[in-house]
């Protein structure tokens, strides 16, 4: 059915929030010299041992898996407007979006390859082509795919929480390996030579990708029938389902993402994989309500304006971010401590809300949302 969707401003809101959050939990990674240990509580002091630790135990609280959740519904939102545009056009679906999605792809190796291998455009690019054929099945094939591939991904993560538990596996013997060549890489290494270690194990650096497509297509489609049930809209009905969403997102999704305060990190992996996204709806709801309540407060302009050009903004965050903490930049990674990273983290965000600002009045599109236009443009003819 074909549905006219305006512009919504809320949604360019939120994914600006989101992308900006992302930078929340990848800053921990790239301040630790891609130490993943840092983002869980595997083989790390309690997070009531210091200041420090408390202070990143309870950012990545807020942040781990949320944003990232969040982010995921947003593009499910974004490829549901593309496919309304194309019932409106009269164009063949999925068609261009193909190519939008195999360049989106590129556009993820390109920056795993040079900037980070922690890139989760690969994975939404992939992700994208898939939903793109399940929306024209329309909403009871979309719910029969979310209970499949939902309750696969819940029943893995269920399985890994039980086991865990079951085998005492707590953070005294659980061990993500031994990250040392990997400080040594990007505190000693040339940039060049990161390039090439990731590219010669491109497979191994690329598992999560794998792993978590499941759930990326259930948050895509989620993201699709959000926006078609109107739960963006301005309007009352809007208002009504933001409201359920908010209940349902913080009273449920709070209590779960507490219990990555549990010592022993049992509760690590199923926090940030499967409860994560519960608290992405709370933050919707939350972000929207706030919004309500004092549409005119210079943020949400600047998130907005993230929002639009959010690819070039996530993009240039992991630029900046390893040019400060990796050795053939700045070097501090391995120097600085949690409040300093928090602040480096809020330093790097204010600088896009500033870059977006600037040169959205300049241009239409920003830099590489305008390549990727011109590109599929290109193609398509």
């Amino acid at each position: 059915m074909e549905r006219d969707y305006r512009r919504i401003r809320l949604l360019d809101i939120l994914r600006g929030f989101a992308v900006l959050g992302t930078l929340g939990t990848n800053v921990w990674i790239l301040a630790h010299m891609g130490d993943l240990n840092y983002v869980f509580s595997f083989n790390q002091n309690a997070w009531w041992a210091s200041i420090q630790d408390f202070v990143r135990s309870f950012v990545l609280f807020l942040v781990n898996g949320k944003l990232l959740g969040l982010l995921t519904i947003m593009f499910g939102v974004g490829l549901e407007m593309k496919y309304q545009q194309a019932l409106r056009r009269g164009t063949a679906w999925p068609g261009v979006y193909i190519w939008t999605s195999i360049i989106l792809m590129v556009e993820g190796f390109i920056h795993f390859i040079l900037v980070l291998e922690y890139d989760i455009l690969m994975s939404y690019g992939v992700t994208a082509i898939i939903a793109a054929f399940i929306i024209k099945g329309g909403d009871p094939i979309m719910r029969r795919v979310m209970k499949i591939v939902g309750g696969l991904h819940g029943g893995i993560m269920l399985i890994v929480l039980v086991v865990g538990i079951y085998l005492g596996l707590t953070g005294a013997n659980i061990s993500l390996g031994d990250m040392n060549e990997t400080i040594l890489l990007y505190r000693d290494g040339s940039w060049l030579q990161q390039v090439q270690e990731r590219f010669a194990n491109f497979v191994i650096l690329r598992l999560e990708v794998i792993f978590v497509i499941p759930m990326n297509i259930f948050l895509f489609l989620l993201g699709i029938r959000l926006m078609r049930s109107g739960t963006f809209a301005p309007d009352e009905n809007g208002k009504k389902k933001r409201k359920k969403l908010l209940h349902f997102g913080l009273y449920i999704g709070i209590p779960l993402n507490l219990l990555i305060f549990v010592p022993g990190g049992y509760f690590d992996l199923p926090v940030r994989y499967l409860f994560a996204p519960i608290l992405s709806l709370g933050y919707i709801a939350l972000i929207a309500k706030l919004v309500e309540a004092n549409q005119k407060l210079w943020l949400w302009g600047r998130l907005e304006q993230v929002g639009k050009m959010s690819l070039s903004c996530y993009v240039l965050q992991n630029v900046i971010a390893t040019v400060i903490f990796y050795g053939w930049g700045f070097g501090l990674g391995g120097k600085v401590d949690s409040i300093t990273i928090v602040f480096i983290g809020v330093a790097i965000s204010y600088f896009q809300v500033i870059f977006a600002s600037l040169w959205l009045k300049r241009f239409k599109y920003g830099p590489m949302e305008s390549a990727r236009r011109f590109t599929s443009n290109l193609l398509s003819k």
